[in-house]
């Protein structure tokens, strides 16, 4: 998946919010608040994990593009954008991944 579709796909959920429920899973499950989006969003990661420890290249694609857009979902209900999660990968950029998580704050 390019990034334009991912921005597409944000662009899409973010268009859903506040949208009746009954006209889309998206608003259904942003109308359900972020503990819900959260939950499924671990849901959908826990159906990747398996998918990824039985091989299936095929299984595994569409598992990570449902962990993309649950991923989206979630972020979409506590008002972060995908141009935040991108500034942070930005910001991390060219640091030592080792580095980064010693740098955290406990």
């Amino acid at each position: 998946m390019s990034g334009g579709a991912l921005e597409r796909l944000a662009a899409t959920i973010a268009a859903r919010k506040g949208a009746d429920p009954e006209s889309s899973w998206t608003a259904k499950l942003l109308a359900k608040g972020p503990e819900k989006c959260a939950e499924k969003f671990g849901e959908e990661a826990i159906e990747a994990i398996i998918e990824a420890t039985k091989g299936d290249r095929e299984k595994l694609t569409s598992e990570a593009a449902d962990v993309l857009y649950h991923l989206l979902v979630m972020l979409a209900a506590r008002d972060v954008s995908l141009e935040d999660v991108e500034a942070e990968l930005a910001r991390r950029e060219g640091t030592s991944g080792l580095t980064e998580k010693a740098n955290r704050p406990s």
